[in-house]
C-alpha cells in the first residue's frame, strides 16, 4: 500500500486529488493547504504550492518521493539536485491513470516526466546504440535499475557506495541520452543491453 499526503491550497483541489487516487494500492493519509512538514508516508503530492520548498522541507527523509502537479519546464531541473527517493511530475490536466501512475514511479525510487516536458527537456533518444559503451558495472547497475530497486538495494547489492551508485546512473544517463530511470531502462532494453 502506497500512502499519500496531499498538499494543495483548496479544499476542492484537495478533495478532486483524493478522488482521482482512490483505488486499489493508494491510501491519502492526509492533506494540508500549505507547504508544511508532511508525516511520513510513502508520497507528497503537491498542486498550487512551490514544490521545491515542499521537496526541501522532504529532503532529510531518506524514505521521501514527490509528486508534483506542474508544466513548468525548469522543475525537474531543480527536483534532480534534491536527495528525493523518488519524483514525478504530471501535467495539471492529468488523469487519475497518469497521476497514480506518476505516484507509483516516484513510490519506487524513480523519476518520471510526462512526454509533453520530456521532449523539452532533451531530445528524442534516436535508439542509436550509445557512442561510448557502458562499462561492466554500468551494465550490472542497469540491470538492477530495471528491476526497479532504489540507490541503497543496488549499493548493497553490488557491495559498492549510494555515491558510487549515482555515479554510475548518471554516466549511464549521459550515454544513453535518457534523463530518468525509466527512459535508462526503456533505452537499454531496446538496445538490447538488457532484457525485461
Amino acid at each position: 500500500m502506497t500512502t499519500v499526503f496531499i498538499i494543495a491550497p483548496t479544499p476542492a483541489l484537495r478533495a478532486g486529488l483524493r478522488a482521482m487516487l482512490m483505488g486499489e494500492g493508494v491510501e491519502v493519509v492526509g492533506e494540508a493547504a500549505g507547504a508544511t512538514l508532511a508525516p511520513a508516508v510513502d508520497v507528497v503530492l503537491v498542486a498550487g504550492t512551490d514544490p521545491t520548498a515542499v521537496g526541501r522541507a522532504l529532503s532529510g527523509d531518506e524514505g521521501a518521493a514527490l509528486v508534483a502537479l506542474s508544466d513548468d519546464p525548469r522543475l525537474p531541473a531543480l527536483l534532480r539536485t534534491l536527495p528525493l527517493r523518488g519524483w514525478a511530475l504530471t501535467l495539471p490536466d492529468a488523469s487519475a491513470e497518469e497521476l497514480r501512475a506518476a505516484v507509483g514511479a516516484a513510490a519506487q525510487g524513480y523519476a518520471a516526466v510526462p512526454r509533453q516536458l520530456a521532449d523539452q527537456l532533451a531530445p528524442r533518444v534516436t535508439g542509436a546504440p550509445p557512442t561510448e559503451p557502458l562499462t561492466a558495472r554500468e551494465g550490472e547497475v542497469l540491470a538492477l535499475l530495471s528491476l526497479g530497486l532504489p540507490n541503497k538495494q543496488i549499493a548493497l547489492r553490488l557491495q559498492i557506495s549510494e555515491h558510487t551508485v549515482k555515479f554510475h546512473i548518471a554516466s549511464i544517463f549521459a550515454k544513453l541520452g535518457a534523463a530518468s530511470r525509466t527512459e535508462a531502462v526503456s533505452i537499454g532494453a531496446r538496445q538490447g543491453l538488457i532484457t525485461l
